[in-house]
């Protein structure tokens, strides 16, 4: 019966939090789930900035910024379904596109036609204080900032949206 008893004992304190059999009968402390969840990891904010920014920055001269991973840079002899824009700076900058929709704000200067593929896109682009929105022609060439200015001014990439 004292047996019954101090394994009933030990029991309702494991369950209380308090206390636990361990090896050959000792007690040992057991930790609540609230003290588990209290040591855990704190939150993930995502802030949607684009995985190894100043890596590409430095390697490859481009800025970007964030997105929601659905346009993501991508080297242009890897597929063939790719978003290519251009650029007097840069030549050819390609990018990947997934999903139903797709953002990714970035910096790309002297932008002068973009490529479409098989999703509807479109552009924002800035030369100083004035900003234009193109809307990209699926599966070909687009003409975009510089080369659709009546002035021929440079413009910079700094928006593309994708849709399915």
């Amino acid at each position: 019966m004292a047996t019954a008893t101090a394994a009933g004992a030990l029991a309702w304190l494991a369950i209380a939090g308090g206390a636990s059999a361990g090896p050959a009968g000792t007690v040992t402390e057991t930790r609540t789930m609230k003290s588990i969840a209290d040591e855990g990891p704190g939150y993930a904010v995502e802030d949607f900035g684009y995985p190894d920014a100043d890596k590409i920055l430095t390697e490859k001269h481009i800025t970007l910024k964030r997105g929601d991973g659905h346009i993501v840079l991508a080297d242009c002899a890897s597929a063939t379904d790719l978003l290519q824009v251009w650029s007097r700076d840069k030549d050819r900058v390609c990018f990947k596109v997934s999903g139903t929709r797709g953002y990714l704000a970035l910096e790309i200067p002297t932008v002068y036609a973009v490529r479409g593929n098989t999703y509807a896109a479109q552009v924002d682009l800035t030369s100083g204080t004035e900003e234009k929105t193109f809307d990209v022609t699926q599966n070909t060439w687009t003409p975009v900032g510089e080369s659709a200015d009546e002035q021929g001014r440079d413009f910079m990439l700094m928006e593309i949206r994708t849709t399915k």
